[in-house]
């Protein structure tokens, strides 16, 4: 058993991820950390050199590397559940799977706090990456979160802290 974090980006998946697994003693799996490891290059780079699909299959390796293992918080890339075989993998799996939710204002206020996100991460659309492309992204994914999903957490107002505390008691 271990405990799946899904959600866009700006959610906390990694930040709550780390805390937690700490918490409960577990191992640490952030998927899109994988996945530059295994490729050497950056999540933006990997996207302008090869492709979103080549991006994606990695991804779907490293999930279902990931899922194997018990005791262990994994952090989904924002996107992971965008590939049919991703939501089936998680679907499938014994792990909690948790949606960290957030209004998209907030999750673009997050995600610009970020320094890391520009240079790491690429704009999804053609709106550039703004609040919009947040919106327009999640009427696209909220659906996915909810099918693969076990439980819902909106951390719109919550700190790290009391969405680890929350996400212990929920599994």
């Amino acid at each position: 058993m271990g405990i799946v974090l899904l959600g866009y980006r700006g959610s906390g998946k990694t930040t709550v991820g780390m805390k937690l697994a700490d918490r409960l003693w577990w191992d640490f799996v952030d998927t899109d950390q994988r996945v530059v490891e295994r490729a050497g290059k950056s999540i933006k780079t990997i996207f302008e050199q090869d492709g979103e699909s080549a991006f994606r299959e990695f991804e779907s390796d490293v999930l279902e590397e990931a899922l194997r293992k018990e005791s262990t918080v994994i952090s989904c890339g924002g996107g992971i559940i965008l590939k049919e075989k991703n939501r089936e993998l998680l679907k499938q799996s014994p792990h909690s799977r948790v949606y960290l939710s957030a209004d998209p204002e907030v999750l673009y206020e997050r995600i610009c706090r970020d320094q890391s996100t520009a240079e790491m991460r690429p704009s999804l659309t053609a709106l550039g990456g703004g609040v919009e492309e947040v919106r327009t992204l999640l009427q696209v994914r909220q659906p996915l979160y909810r099918e693969v999903m076990t439980v819902e957490l909106d951390v719109t107002h919550l700190s790290v802290d009391e969405v680890v505390v929350r996400v212990a008691k929920l599994v």
